[in-house]
């Protein structure tokens, strides 16, 4: 009862040219839930998810539908937003005005709070699992939004706690200039303070378009700061360690934060580089039987990659919602955003990638996260064994409490 398809070229809806989607009779449409995946497949995070987070949420239809005997089908569609939110907004109104009921990954926060503003719009579902902004539960929280798997306040706690408890009182921001590194850096800033440490300068950087970061990073070892906090991801923050590593700052003392970092970016930077780096994910594939048990399964779709927390979201997200469709039916999902999404939060949350959660009001998808050391390379003893757990954050304790985000969703 299936059917998957990927399509729609990221060219054409930089160009206003989005190709209409396939054409259904009225009966088929009325019967079909369509998913569309917006992420990044071409720039700097598409490692992350990209054409993994697109497998991730294929696998999840695929054992969702398994059986033929849910009574709908599943139709996934794929579109490359280009990390701008101008692409992302016009990409969304164009999805949802043709007959997408879903909209799920969306990372680059600034897309990801312009495809915000869409769906509350629309009065259609979305589910952000690529984004980082708090603020998407926080100021800018919507009642047809879910904000899955991780956030900027999360990162903040785990990994800036962790390092101002080892000794880094003193901080420098390399951030990027746009909704996720303002962010991060605001949420780091807080803790390094609320903990007595001092924040000694920043410098922004244009966005995506910096892939030398040489000036930046000795702006940071002039301020003479024992951390320098890496506000950014994927491979800004891949270069931003390879480069750090070439002028032998650690070397010489310094610490890296890296605040965002993913499995697929210790693979590119190799044990060597990347050994003793601390960083917060709130998956791991070895992390336990069912989380190897999730990724054995999808290792056929992602072939020589493993999932990390940022593409096997998307499988997470994508079974709940999928269930949440079945237990309200298909036509009154496709009615209301806002009820579809009260029903998934009205749900408990369960699944191999993440375990046992719930959504709470703001819309925030809660989950443990875990602290992880990179082992050096004479403790790996195979291929993609990279991380040692320091410490985990139960789920009601990993993100900002309830009633400190300013969310207007949240009632006493």
């Amino acid at each position: 009862m299936s059917l998957t398809r990927r399509g729609l070229v990221a060219a054409s809806v930089g160009a206003g040219l989005l190709p209409a989607l396939p054409r259904q009779s009225r009966a088929q449409a009325a019967n079909t839930i369509r998913i569309g995946v917006m992420n990044d497949q071409s720039g700097p995070y598409r490692d992350i998810s990209g054409p993994y987070g697109i497998q991730c949420t294929q696998q999840a239809v695929q054992e969702f539908t398994a059986g033929g005997n849910r009574g709908f089908a599943v139709e996934v569609i794929t579109a490359d937003h280009q990390n701008k939110p101008d692409v992302g907004a016009n990409l969304a109104r164009q999805w949802y005005d043709q007959g997408v009921d879903l909209i799920i990954d969306v990372p680059t926060s600034s897309v990801g709070l312009a495809v915000n503003n869409v769906a509350r719009e629309k009065n259609k579902a979305y589910i952000n699992t690529g984004s980082a902004t708090s603020d998407l539960t926080g100021a800018q929280c919507s009642p047809t939004t879910v904000h899955w798997m991780y956030d900027t306040y999360m990162l903040a706690k785990s990994t800036g706690g962790a390092m101002v408890k080892a000794g880094g009182d003193s901080w420098f921001f390399i951030t990027a200039d746009y909704a996720f590194g303002h962010a991060l850096e605001r949420d780091t800033t807080k803790f390094v303070r609320d903990a007595g440490g001092r924040v000694l300068g920043s410098v922004k950087y244009p966005f995506p378009a910096t892939s030398d970061f040489s000036s930046f990073l000795l702006q940071a070892q002039s301020s003479r700061a024992k951390v320098i906090g890496l506000a950014n991801a994927g491979a800004d923050t891949i270069n931003s360690i390879k480069q750090a590593a070439e002028f032998g700052l650690m070397r010489r003392g310094v610490k890296l934060a890296a605040l965002l970092m993913f499995l697929p970016d210790v693979h590119a930077l190799g044990l060597q580089t990347a050994q003793g780096l601390v960083l917060t994910e709130s998956f791991y594939w070895d992390l336990n039987d069912r989380t190897r048990a999730v990724t054995q399964r999808l290792q056929p779709r992602l072939r020589d990659q493993k999932p990390n927390m940022a593409s096997i979201a998307n499988y997470s997200a994508t079974l709940h919602y999928l269930k949440a469709v079945a237990d309200m039916g298909v036509a009154a999902s496709k009615a209301s955003g806002v009820e579809v999404v009260n029903r998934m939060k009205a749900m408990p949350c369960d699944d191999d990638a993440f375990g046992a959660g719930r959504i709470r009001q703001d819309g925030r998808k809660l989950c443990p996260s875990y602290l992880f050391e990179v082992k050096k390379p004479e403790e790996s003893k195979a291929p993609w064994d990279y991380y040692k757990l320091l410490q985990t954050t139960p789920a009601e304790e990993a993100f900002r409490p309830l009633a400190e985000g300013g969310c207007s969703l949240v009632r006493s």
